[in-house]
């Protein structure tokens, strides 16, 4: 019989693990303003010992003869970090004080929010006031249920009627009732549909535009205006001037309910010329004061022994990693700010046009922080400049060099080509090898493939769909 053999084999495997505490540092660094806000008043219903510094209550107060050294110890840390916490906004308000005129804009932009209204709601709002049926209310609103975020049908009738056994003529009036509400167009089935029912609405059923858009949409799609006068038998300016029209209408009319739309970005930080001088301030007010609560002393006068001790201790430590992680966070996000505009001058100076390569590694080195730590930071922040509010990851970007030896951002590059094409003849459009040609001429070599990828990411047509008759 043949012995049984044995293999053994050991592996080794390494697993990085993060502290709980370390993720959420992670987490606030990574955090827009206005979730961190949310996060930090969940924080304040969860940890008794945490407060919003609206009350002149003074942390030195907070004292209990009762606890042992090590509870002293981290008390006098907390106090000490308390002090530095609001030495740090102190200055931070007296460095950038904020204006009457900042104020206003601000609470304007605060009261401005406005709770989200679906399209769904919308329409509901609409149906309960007409005076359909009840059954063919009930209708409807399946229908509108049945809607996608760009107000389409999802559903095509006939495939309703089979599945549910409802008649088709009753839901072809549900539909019809559907589609006399507002948004115009909502209730369609399709992008032809849209487009015609608007028209209809607009009491242009027997138009140039309605039948462009019955027989020819395709073409139309291409800009392929001399086929389409031809069949139709118009001039290409006839097609030009209806495709014009066209162009005004709402191809996704149920898309300005979608949350997107009701979304507002709140700058982090705002970069101003003072005193001939270009600064970074970031938005501290934006963010609660947090420090610690003298609540703790009811709860030790309520007497629990150890177990209280152990609980308020927990959450004491967990309020003073709070704190310090939300003042590393601005610290990163304002030492990050003051690298761009110091790299980026001339973008804020000039604009877009100006702007330089620059990647994460570089600002990394500076601020003497982990590559991944500045893009966390970036995530989700903006930058209010003169030209504009910016995410922070804008300022982030590949580059060449131009003949005369000057770094030029592809950012650039691709406002370059823009600012070509915006100049160009529209009746003889400039073909991708030409635009080549004239960027080359303004010492910007690339390739004729990047000039398509860049034209495409700034949704610019093809030369041949750019051409006006």
């Amino acid at each position: 019989m043949a012995e049984p053999t044995f293999n053994q084999s050991q592996s080794l495997q390494q697993n990085q693990t993060i502290a709980p505490q370390m993720q959420q540092s992670l987490q606030l660094l990574q955090t827009p303003t206005l979730e961190l806000r949310h996060l930090i008043q969940q924080e304040l219903v969860t940890n008794p010992t945490l407060e919003d510094e609206t009350e002149e209550v003074s942390i030195e107060d907070a004292t209990s003869p009762d606890e042992d050294e090590q509870f002293d110890k981290e008390f006098a840390e907390l106090s000490q970090l308390d002090e530095e916490w609001r030495e740090y906004m102190s200055q931070a308000r007296v460095a950038a004080p904020k204006r009457d005129d900042a104020d206003e804009k601000y609470q304007y932009m605060m009261d401005s929010i406005v709770e989200v209204v679906t399209l769904q709601d919308h329409l509901t709002d609409q149906l309960n006031f007409t005076d359909a049926r009840p059954e063919m209310k009930e209708l409807t609103a399946n229908l509108i249920g049945n809607l996608d975020e760009n107000g389409f049908l999802q559903m095509d009738l006939e495939e309703m009627c089979l599945d549910t056994g409802i008649p088709l003529p009753d839901l072809e009036e549900a539909r019809n009732l559907l589609q006399s509400f507002d948004p115009v167009g909502v209730g369609a089935e399709d992008l032809r549909d849209c487009l015609l029912i608007q028209l209809e609405r607009l009491g242009k059923h027997h138009s140039l535009e309605y039948r462009i858009i019955d027989q020819h949409l395709d073409d139309l799609a291409r800009k392929r205006y001399p086929q389409i006068g031809k069949r139709l038998s118009v001039t290409p300016e006839q097609i030009t001037k209806a495709a014009e029209f066209i162009a005004g209408l709402d191809p996704r009319p149920g898309s300005r309910f979608t949350e997107g739309s009701n979304s507002y970005v709140t700058p982090d930080v705002t970069v101003e010329k003072s005193g001939g001088e270009w600064t970074a301030t970031i938005h501290n007010e934006q963010i609660p004061r947090l420090r610690i609560s003298n609540s703790y002393k009811d709860m030790m006068a309520e007497g629990g022994g150890r177990e209280v001790r152990g609980y308020i201790r927990d959450k004491i430590r967990a309020g003073k990693f709070l704190i310090k992680s939300i003042h590393q966070r601005q610290q990163t996000i304002q030492s990050i700010a003051d690298q761009i505009v110091e790299r980026q001058i001339e973008f804020f100076e000039h604009g877009s046009s100006k702007l330089k390569p620059m990647n994460m590694a570089q600002i990394a080195d500076v601020v003497e922080v982990h590559e991944t730590t500045v893009s966390r930071a970036v995530s989700g922040k903006y930058i209010a400049t003169p030209h504009g509010v910016f995410e922070m990851k804008y300022f982030f970007t590949t580059g060449y060099e131009t003949e005369s030896g000057e770094s030029m951002s592809n950012t650039s590059v691709k406002q370059a080509l823009a600012d070509l094409v915006s100049e160009e003849d529209t009746k003889k459009p400039y073909s991708d090898a030409r635009i080549v040609k004239e960027l080359a001429e303004k010492g910007i070599k690339i390739a004729r493939r990047t000039v398509a990828k860049y034209r495409e990411e700034q949704n610019i047509l093809p030369s041949h769909m750019r051409r006006s008759y």
